[in-house]
């Protein structure tokens, strides 16, 4: 699709992303790519949409920087409204729930083994057992359950980067091998006059409750992309095609420009076309909010997924596919999903430097407990280094403006108001007055 300036623009899908540090990554990746002018990467929609040249690079340069930072390139943006993201998302949410499910389990018997003030009976148990019981319980919480944070912290460090993965990850990792150390060394704590406490509760539990928060940020997706589905949804699978006498029902997929099609009551227009023969009315108000339906007779022109209310009539079809008055509507919906708003671009620029200046808080923070507060201790100091990261992990720095947007324009949408972009969306709050046309 060709723009003005004569520059084409392509969305890609890419999963894995799941901060605007990666966003940023991603962004700055695909605008290496020769040829490419502009990139915007949406994390609610999973998509980068990409201005290039009509001389570039091509869909596997794409693959290649996109693969090449650790993310899952799912291919070019289906124009018929197939989306990869979607199948991806579901596979997602499977898994998730799948993990969360056996890290919930095991965090609940984790805290209370952490507690046998709690339980007496726990009481009555060695203290070196209960720690070696907390730490098979806690193992596969944070090595299984939690992989996907450490397994993407170790992806961002092998590019000199870090993203939310990495908070995550340091931060767990260090009340994990804290608690390792005072389990097997509990003596090294001893001459050193430290009391050897133990966090395995904390690295089970920090790593469930963000896995739930990748859970619910997960479905949040899935229904905010639910506008565009309905939209594709209204266009039918099947068209009737009439050549000479014969009739037969084919897939919409396999009508083109010049056929002749049969449209009977109730059925829902294949495809944009001109009235041939008969006569009929039209429900056309998903397209134009007009609730009476239109009368067609010879000459007219019919709309793809507009409704046939009374009477059969034949029409030629003109548009097929993404060339559709509906299959625009979808492009300029997703278009709009897909921009970015000037509070969102802030806030990417926020992103490239907040990973950092949260480990330097973590830092600092540690120094002041340790060296400033030392009757607090080592523990306390490090429990509160774990505390900054995990607290400060950057998920709705990246997340709260594009989703509010995708709700919208998907909103907006599905009640026949069309929005051109995120831009125009947030200058909407300084209206004073909104005239409607009907027609």
């Amino acid at each position: 699709m060709s723009d003005r300036n004569g520059t084409e623009k392509t969305t890609v899908s890419v999963g894995g992303m799941t901060c605007a540090a990666c966003v940023r990554r991603v962004e700055s990746a695909l605008r290496e790519v020769e040829g490419v002018t502009d990139v915007a990467v949406n994390l609610a929609t999973g998509r980068a949409t990409l201005s290039h040249r009509p001389q570039w690079a091509g869909p596997e340069a794409l693959r290649e920087v996109v693969t090449g930072q650790g993310y899952a390139y799912l291919g070019v943006r289906d124009e018929a409204g197939e989306d990869p993201v979607q199948a991806a998302r579901e596979r997602e949410i499977r898994d998730l729930r799948r993990r969360f499910a056996v890290g919930a389990v095991l965090s609940v018997l984790t805290f209370l083994g952490s507690m046998p003030g709690m339980i007496p009976r726990l009481e009555a148990v060695p203290k070196p057992v209960l720690l070696w019981v907390l730490f098979v319980l806690t193992t596969p919480v944070v090595f299984w359950v939690g992989s996907r944070f450490i397994v993407g912290a170790f992806t961002a460090a092998r590019r000199k980067t870090s993203d939310m993965n990495t908070l995550v990850a340091v931060g767990t990792l260090s009340a994990y091998l804290y608690s390792l150390l005072a389990t097997v060394s509990p003596g090294l704590f001893a001459s050193a006059g430290v009391a050897a406490h133990v966090y395995y509760d904390g690295a089970a539990m920090i790593v469930t409750l963000v896995l739930l928060g990748r859970l619910l940020e997960a479905r949040a997706k899935g229904k905010t992309s639910l506008a565009i589905r309905r939209l594709i949804d209204l266009k039918p699978k099947t068209a009737r095609r009439v050549r000479g006498d014969d009739e037969a029902d084919v897939p919409v997929e396999a009508v083109v420009v010049g056929d002749v099609l049969r449209v009977r009551p109730g059925e829902t227009i294949p495809a944009d076309g001109v009235v041939s023969a008969g006569s009929s009315a039209v429900d056309e108000s998903m397209l134009t909010g007009e609730s009476l339906p239109v009368s067609k007779e010879a000459g007219a022109p019919v709309f793809a997924a507009t409704l046939n209310r009374a009477g059969t009539f034949t029409f030629t079809v003109t548009k097929v596919g993404k060339e559709t008055s509906l299959a625009r509507i979808i492009r300029l919906v997703e278009e709009a999903q897909g921009s970015k708003a000037p509070i969102q671009r802030l806030a990417d620029r926020v992103a490239a430097v907040f990973v950092p200046a949260v480990f330097g808080v973590g830092v600092v923070t540690f120094l002041v407990w340790f060296v400033c507060a030392p009757q607090a201790g080592f523990s306390l100091a490090l429990l509160n280094f774990i505390s900054v990261l995990v607290i400060a992990c950057p998920c709705a720095l990246g997340l709260a403006t594009p989703t509010a947007v995708m709700v919208g324009t998907g909103l907006g949408a599905e009640r026949g108001i069309l929005i051109k972009g995120a831009e125009a969306l947030e200058r909407a709050y300084r209206l004073t007055t909104v005239l409607f046309d009907k027609t």
